[in-house]
């Protein structure tokens, strides 16, 4: 047998790659992982941890403007930008220490820089080679951005948690969660928002109820949304602030945009020609169920892959890599089906399982309920804002197949319930269970008769 440096050298230390690293290496094997940007991948640097840390600054305003219906009389509300970016900077600076530390105490050689394949068991950093038995691609995505004139004027997520300054006026491209949230975001924060998407309404891939709810939600706090459109071309005008034209003719004038229209893998300068890798049509690391290659020694998790682009799927993928390789008494394959997922926009969506409609693709006859109401809270502020939530249930093995919500906290409701469905739990089970009065959760044991029936 070959003597390798390493049994694994892992491209990435973003949340599977660190997952994958610290576990394989408490399995006795000998890992280097390499990291060119920063550790904690998009997630803890601009991604889901910044990013939420927006949101809860964004929902002060709501929060300091239903305060008066409390009977708190607040002195004039003022926010700092700058504050806001100093401290979420620290934060995320707290955490890559907490990274570093985790792979060192965890044994794993850690290399600051970006690798590039020599061969399949090879891999170059900062002019130094290293070979390992097997080689894990982690590298993630990045955001992309289309061509069209003006492209040079947009700014992408990875630079919002940078700027300088907060425009009066922002545009944010795109109909994904990470749209919506940021439209939110800068919404809350007192800009002019507008959210444009090219199709008929946002959230493709959601629940359709949900997705209607959050739309009229929006609107009614102010956000405009414009739907069935396109930047057709952006130019700057001589004072700095942007003049938008749009595909269906119409002209926006704003301070800022940001295009939120999807991410590629990064797989550039990879050196990927050197090994038997193959990439799919759309730029993925093509993997088989187990996570490998076409090349036998090269392996490739999360956002790299065509994969469900949640940092919890990364992080299980990691797990599963790192014991089937090297505890395989306790590899557990990932379960792709019973995924909880929110979107942190303001109210905040949480999701779970089966869309109505997907539910009925897989030929499922249906029993669905849903509740709307006025959360407690809104009632003394005065606020209209209602909630909304769904069950999709199986009419004739009375399976919960999905759980939808739109409403304050969310993804904290969502998560407990994930737990119920994971385990099998029945509408049944869902009825017999005894809510926490008075909670907006409780809403989800107590409804009892569906809005639709399929025959």
């Amino acid at each position: 047998m070959k003597d390798y440096d390493f049994d694994l050298f892992v491209i990435g230390a973003g949340s599977g790659g660190v997952r994958a690293s610290r576990m394989a290496a408490s399995f006795g094997a000998r890992v280097a992982v390499a990291e060119d940007m920063y550790l904690g991948g998009t997630c803890v640097n601009v991604g889901c941890v910044p990013k939420k840390l927006f949101a809860y600054a964004a929902h002060f305003a709501e929060d300091i403007e239903d305060a008066r219906g409390y009977g708190w009389d607040l002195a004039e509300a003022g926010f700092t930008w700058k504050r806001l970016l100093d401290n979420k900077n620290a934060e995320i600076t707290r955490l890559n220490g907490i990274y570093r530390n985790l792979l060192v105490s965890a044994g794993v050689t850690l290399i600051d820089g970006r690798a590039r394949f020599v061969d399949s068991h090879t891999v170059e950093v900062n002019g130094t080679r290293h070979t390992a038995e097997r080689i894990l691609i982690a590298t993630g995505g990045w955001p992309f951005v289309p061509e069209f004139p003006g492209r040079e004027h947009v700014i992408t997520s990875n630079e919002a948690f940078y700027l300088e300054q907060l425009p009066r006026r922002t545009l944010v491209v795109g109909g994904g969660y990470i749209a919506v949230e940021f439209a939110s975001i800068f919404h809350g924060l007192g800009c002019e928002t507008s959210l444009l998407y090219r199709g008929d309404l946002f959230l493709r891939g959601f629940d359709r109820d949900v997705r209607e709810h959050v739309a009229l939600t929006l609107q009614a706090k102010g956000l405009d949304l414009q739907f069935n459109t396109d930047v057709q071309r952006i130019d700057r005008h001589s004072d700095g602030s942007l003049k938008v034209t749009l595909q269906n003719g119409g002209v926006l004038e704003t301070d800022l945009v940001l295009y939120a229209t999807g991410r590629r893998p990064r797989v550039e300068g990879l050196g990927l020609e050197n090994t038997g890798v193959s990439l799919s049509d759309k730029g993925f690391v093509e993997v088989d169920e187990l996570y490998q290659t076409r090349d036998p020694a090269v392996f490739a998790i999360g956002d790299v892959t065509d994969t469900v682009q949640l940092t919890p799927v990364a992080l299980a993928e990691g797990m599963a890599l790192a014991r089937r390789l090297y505890k395989p008494e306790e590899y557990l394959p990932v379960d792709y089906e019973h995924l909880a997922t929110a979107v942190f926009c303001i109210p905040n969506i949480a999701t779970l399982g089966l869309t109505e409609i997907q539910a009925r693709e897989r030929g499922h006859k249906l029993r669905v309920f849903e509740s709307r109401f006025r959360a407690m809270r809104n009632t003394l502020a005065g606020r209209p804002e209602q909630s909304f939530m769904k069950l999709v249930v199986d009419k004739h093995s009375d399976q919960v197949l999905g759980i939808h919500m739109v409403g304050p906290d969310a993804g904290e409701i969502i998560q407990g319930l994930a737990v119920a469905v994971k385990a099998g739990a029945t509408k049944a089970v869902f009825d017999a269970t005894l809510g926490i009065h008075p909670t907006a959760a409780e809403e989800f044991v107590t409804m009892r008769t569906p809005v639709r029936e399929d025959d």
